[in-house]
């Protein structure tokens, strides 16, 4: 048995919660799979940079709507899948080595799991299996994709968010399960490659989550000149053979593909650990129980990131984690975890991005609300790019001239919000915002400008 000072399980923002100031103490670090986590290796690094070549794909192809004569020859799918995954291995490689050679740092390969209180068994893939115990925990081990019943008893290929994005060859026809932003970034990312793409939703629009109902529309809308949609359906049954599937929705319709991607959503790896040993809750979703300093109901025992948090996002797993370090380092001064005002981007085609309240939430918690809304075409740099279907909307307080919400569809929106989260931090007012600072002519930011100067009654 060995014991160390701190044992955190899962190395994507897990190890971003030791660093230096931990020299003087024992840290174990265990990871089931690549070091790094699901962002690295799996999720939002390598995904944006195959959907940046496929914008470039995109520009290529749509030259001609510039007066410049190109042409869009095709995508060298291994060449740009070995250049993606080349850098992200390479850093999580470097990552587990550093580790592994670390002076206060041992690393272990493997599924951890609770013997007992801050007591954990490890047992790596050749079998060898390690017990662990430790004065303080941390788990930080993730998510995965959910797999529908329908999907895993067919005994039928299928691909995840997990492992799509290294596939040989860009499929034929890919049909995707679900309609959320890892389903409309990922069908962007192989329709620019040239794949046909089915989308197969149970809701009747798109996206959901943090998206403001007429974003979602209006996404939803251009989505279907783009792809097969199959709106308010559920997979119903799953047959044929690998490279011929063949999907039978429940309104009576059949679509066909060599491909399935399930981006059905995702849940926490908390039924992994058997917490029951250790004492630890979880909420009915599977989510760990953490208090606002990433504490679990166990002594002893952190949490954070997507097996714990609220909104499981990248970002927000990054800042649980400088809480944790903190609190492990200062247990008599302890900071506290900020949910609120956390942004979030889809980097579909086109890129949509949001913070604070939709205007449907407005409706029930500010019914005074005022609402703002420009279009890129109304600027001029949105006449540059000829843009004909972005937004950028804005929500306001009447009274106090407080922003609210503000959502954004089109290119760069993830960049511009953020000029929102900032005003919504540190309570800058609507009106202020407009009127005060310089707002640099003719940038894409003055669709954030003509928003804020356009707040008025909603229609």
């Amino acid at each position: 048995m060995v014991h160390h000072d701190i044992v955190i399980v899962g190395t994507g923002s897990g190890n971003a919660v030791v660093n230096e100031s931990f020299a003087d103490l024992s840290v174990g670090l265990v990871e089931e799979r690549r070091a790094g986590g699901t962002c690295l290796n799996y999720g939002c690094i390598p995904s944006k940079m195959l959907i940046y070549a496929a914008g470039v794909a995109d520009t290529a192809a749509a030259a001609d709507r510039y007066n410049v004569d190109a042409e869009l020859r095709g995508v060298r799918w291994r060449e740009l899948r070995d250049r993606v995954f080349g850098r992200t291995d390479q850093h999580s490689d470097e990552g587990r080595k550093d580790r592994e050679d670390g002076a206060y740092t041992t690393f272990y390969s493997g599924r951890a799991e609770f013997t007992g209180p801050r007591a954990l068994l490890v047992e790596a893939s050749d079998g060898t299996r390690t017990e662990l115990t430790a004065d303080r925990v941390v788990l930080a081990n993730g998510g995965r994709p959910v797999i529908p019943d329908v999907v895993a008893e067919s005994g039928l290929p299928f691909e995840t968010s997990d492992t799509i994005m290294r596939v040989d060859e860009p499929p034929q026809r890919l049909a995707v399960l679900g309609g959320g932003y890892i389903a409309a970034e990922l069908a962007h990312v192989f329709a620019s490659a040239g794949s046909e793409i089915v989308v197969i939703e149970q809701s009747d629009t798109l996206l959901g989550g943090p998206q403001d109902d007429e974003i979602r529309q209006r996404y939803t809308e251009i989505a279907r000149e783009r792809y097969d949609l199959r709106l308010g359906a559920g997979l119903e049954s799953l047959d044929g053979a690998p490279g011929r599937l063949r999907l039978r929705l429940d309104d009576g319709s059949t679509v066909e593909a060599d491909t399935l991607l399930v981006a059905a959503g995702r849940r926490p790896n908390s039924d992994r650990l058997n917490l029951g040993a250790a004492g630890v809750d979880t909420r009915d979703d599977g989510r760990i129980v953490v208090d606002e300093f990433c504490r679990t109901t166990a002594d002893g025992v952190f949490a954070l990131g997507d097996v714990s948090a609220p909104i499981p996002l990248k970002h927000v797993a990054n800042r649980e984690a400088e809480v944790v370090s903190h609190n492990l380092l200062h247990p008599d001064r302890m900071r506290a975890v900020d949910h609120d005002l956390v942004p979030s981007a889809v980097f579909a085609d086109p890129q949509m991005a949001s913070v604070g309240l939709t205007e449907s939430r407005c409706r029930d918690t500010h019914p005074d609300y005022l609402v703002g809304r420009t279009p890129y075409g109304d600027v001029a740099y949105g006449w540059a790019m000829r843009d004909d279907t972005g937004l950028c909307k804005v929500l306001v307080d009447r009274d106090s001239h407080r922003i609210l919400g503000a959502h954004i569809m089109g290119p760069q929106a993830a960049s511009l919000i953020q000029i929102f989260v900032v005003a919504m931090q540190f309570g800058v007012r609507a009106d202020d915002l407009a009127h005060q600072p310089y707002w640099i002519h003719p940038a894409l930011t003055e669709v954030v400008e003509n928003a804020l100067r356009d707040v008025r009654e909603p229609s």
